[in-house]
């Protein structure tokens, strides 16, 4: 039993992401508050050791490293089986994970794996003591609970995207790399991936410090390009309402919402978007909301910081002009 704290490094073509590295920064102010250590596992294809100097940059003391074909592309049965086995061996306070599609896959898995709970979506973490405490939102946003796993150990804690700080990586440090082999051979493993389709280019939603979202004011396909031009200016992410998704407007991968993506940019500007709650359940953590919309009585109006109303095809383009002339 230790006061340790591991964190489950994500990545995708060999990049990692940047929600783990957010989710080692938590992990480091967590175990420098119960005097343990911070232990990043990265599981990838040969290749992926130079990641580790990087976690160990970033707050990492150990690494745990296994690099094999069958790590290559994510598949929770063998990332699962893998980290399983190390936090068994090790026995750490909490395992940390972000909470992107696949480590909200990987966190309930690993939980089960480990007869332990998991909590979800997490924006904030405490001690009271030796005692963790997370902070998730409830009912679509509108509340906040506090959560604790009595009596289970390790906590399976998935961190939301950008609620952390993501730390200043210090070259100077120094830590252990310790080599793992996979424990599932190709052939045990059921799940195979056949290829990837590549989604429409820009700014990813889950990176984006500024999204710029359309809605069903946008009328239709070509009304998302004053809201695309928009998001070109600010060098901002596009995304969308589910209305607008639904109606083929925009593709799914840039849908904000309860059954879509969720976000905390620093910035987020809503066009011709109503506010239903399951879009704020998407958006409501953004750190300055500002609402476009014709109708004042939009729902999104008393969640938003900022309100303009009027026409977006108006408002848009004027706000477009001039940032461009502002940034150059």
């Amino acid at each position: 039993m230790s006061n340790d704290i591991f964190v489950w490094v994500e990545q995708f073509k060999g990049q990692p992401a940047s929600a783990s590295w957010e989710a080692v920064g938590a992990a480091r102010h967590l175990a420098d508050g119960l005097g343990g250590s911070v232990t990043a596992c990265i599981f990838g294809a040969p290749g992926a050791g130079p990641r580790a100097q990087e976690a160990i940059a970033y707050g990492a003391d150990t690494v745990l490293l296994a690099e094999d074909a069958t790590l290559a592309d994510f598949r929770v049965e063998p990332q699962a089986a893998l980290l399983a086995k190390a936090v068994r061996d090790a026995d750490p306070a909490a395992v940390l994970i972000g909470a992107t599609f696949r480590g909200r896959e990987l966190g309930p898995t690993l939980a089960v794996e480990l007869d332990t709970g998991c909590i979800a979506d997490c924006t904030a973490l405490e001690l009271d003591g030796n005692r963790l405490i997370a902070t998730r939102p409830v009912y679509a946003g509108k509340l906040l609970s506090k959560c604790v796993i009595p009596e289970r150990r390790p906590q399976i804690i998935t961190t939301r995207a950008r609620a952390f700080p993501k730390p200043e990586p210090d070259t100077a440090r120094s830590g252990e790399t310790i080599q793992l082999k996979p424990l599932l051979a190709e052939e045990d493993i059921a799940c195979k991936v056949t290829g990837f389709l590549e989604a429409e280019g820009g700014v990813s939603l889950g990176d984006a410090s500024i999204i710029v979202s359309g809605g069903r004011g946008a009328g239709g396909p070509e009304g998302f390009e004053p809201v695309r031009e928009l998001a070109q200016a600010l060098g901002a992410a596009m995304g969308a309402s589910r209305a607008a998704v639904d109606a083929g407007w925009v593709p799914y991968e840039r849908q904000v919402g309860q059954t879509g993506k969720t976000v905390s940019p620093d910035l987020y500007i809503a066009c011709g978007i109503s506010g239903a709650i399951q879009h704020q359940a998407g958006m409501r953590t953004s750190k300055v909301i500002v609402a476009i919309n014709k109708d004042p009585d939009a729902p999104i109006f008393k969640l938003a910081h900022y309100g303009i109303v009027g026409d977006l095809f108006k408002v848009v383009p004027a706000l477009t002009a001039a940032f461009k002339e502002k940034l150059g």
